[in-house]
């Protein structure tokens, strides 16, 4: 591994930690193989690419295939809330919240990858004594560069980043799709079903 300028960093494969708990964020939108043709250029995002990472992120949540999953938007209105929110919500955390990371590969004019890692306090167990785990999601690359290893090279960046911070294990949900690609860095399957109850109603007019 190698710095370069401004935290920038040139990732080889991804070394994924080993973990055990719920499998990550659903990956039709991201494809990339687990090793990079090259090294890759992964930094922090800024305030600058809060843009780009709604775009990205629209893959994940907005596409045709998100269709049917409890997380996808399904109309104008609920496009335009996540999309909202999901600014917000950048907007106070990138370069100032030092529980979350937001990873990125940058290309000309435009973000190539990106992977967000987020600290949560659990209470301790065996596999987590400290009572920290590294939540990831969002994990997408740019269909017009996907199957470069770029997702590969988000996902070491955080894995590293979590690791450095004390964090005991990495978790993340993920569907059949991408199950293999997080199997290949190292995720290990739990046996548990991910279960989703929400508390508030999913299906909303405008943003708040």
């Amino acid at each position: 591994m190698t710095t370069g300028l401004s935290g920038e960093r040139a990732l080889g494969p991804a070394t994924g930690i080993p973990v055990e708990g719920p499998a990550g964020p659903r990956r039709d939108a991201s494809t990339p193989d687990v090793t990079p043709a090259r090294p890759a250029l992964v930094r922090p995002a800024t305030h600058a690419d809060i843009d780009e990472l709604i775009r990205l992120r629209a893959h994940l949540l907005e596409d045709t295939a998100s269709a049917g999953l409890p997380y996808a938007a399904t109309s104008a209105a609920e496009r335009s809330a996540w999309r909202a929110r999901y600014r917000a919500w950048l907007g106070e955390r990138l370069g100032r919240d030092s529980a979350v990371r937001v990873a990125v590969v940058p290309g000309p004019r435009r973000l190539r990858a990106c992977a967000t890692a987020v600290i949560d306090q659990r209470a301790p167990s065996p596999a987590c004594p400290g009572g920290l785990a590294g939540w990831i999601q969002s994990v997408v690359t740019d269909p017009r560069d996907r199957g470069q290893g770029l997702g590969a090279a988000v996902l070491d960046d955080l894995t590293t980043w979590l690791a450095s911070r004390g964090v005991d294990e990495v978790v993340l949900q993920t569907t059949a799709t991408a199950h293999g690609f997080y199997r290949r860095a190292g995720f290990l399957p739990t046996g548990e079903d991910l279960l989703h109850k929400p508390l508030r109603p999913h299906k909303e007019a405008t943003p708040a």
